[in-house]
């Protein structure tokens, strides 16, 4: 991937999301403005970004509620000092399209581990348009146990494997500058 698809991919990603002068006049945000607007949590650099990838994964991938996850990455942001507008984007990952996959391989996951969650139960229930009555017993009497630990091996593999990965990519895109950067002093000199 070349640095110039990554700048591409990082200002689609900042004209994706809420812009920090946006927040500021929020009244939702209002009662977290001392914590989540700190400059810091809004810059891109080495340790920030992967953080905020890693963050933004393990929030989305374990919250599957959209609003919960924008706000959750954005909180836990905070402690682990990873950058919000990362970690937002990487929420977007699980999306209605995504769900049912993250939500069969949670389960698959969590069957692993010794629970007995029915996967043709699950299939019954979405071919058929289960209601939320029918969805929440199935959650309550086998599903759940095998969806929240297979959402948490998940999600905790994502971001770790997320984290490695966006430190991989950032380092290897200043390296490409680095050498730019000699190249054209070279070529001055």
């Amino acid at each position: 991937m070349s640095g110039r698809r990554l700048v591409s991919l990082s200002n689609w990603a900042r004209n994706l999301l809420p812009t920090r002068s946006a927040l500021e006049k929020s009244r939702i945000i209002a009662p977290f403005a001392h914590l989540v607007l700190r400059a810091d949590l809004w810059r891109f650099n080495r340790r920030s970004v992967p953080r905020g990838v890693a963050v933004g994964l393990l929030v989305g991938i374990f919250a599957l509620i959209p609003g919960v996850q924008l706000v959750g990455a954005a909180l836990m942001c905070v402690p682990w000092r990873g950058n919000i507008p990362l970690a937002g984007a990487m929420t977007f990952l699980s999306n209605p399209a995504t769900t049912p996959f993250i939500m069969v391989g949670a389960i698959s996951v969590g069957n692993n581990f010794g629970f007995h969650a029915d996967l043709n139960a699950l299939d019954h229930l979405y071919r058929s348009g289960a209601g939320l009555t029918e969805w929440g017993r199935w959650l309550l009497s086998d599903g759940a146990p095998a969806l929240l630990l297979g959402l948490g091996v998940i999600s905790l593999v994502s971001a770790a494997v997320g984290y490695v990965v966006a430190a991989l990519v950032w380092r290897r895109v200043v390296l490409v500058r680095h050498a730019r950067r000699r190249q054209r002093a070279g070529a001055q000199g």
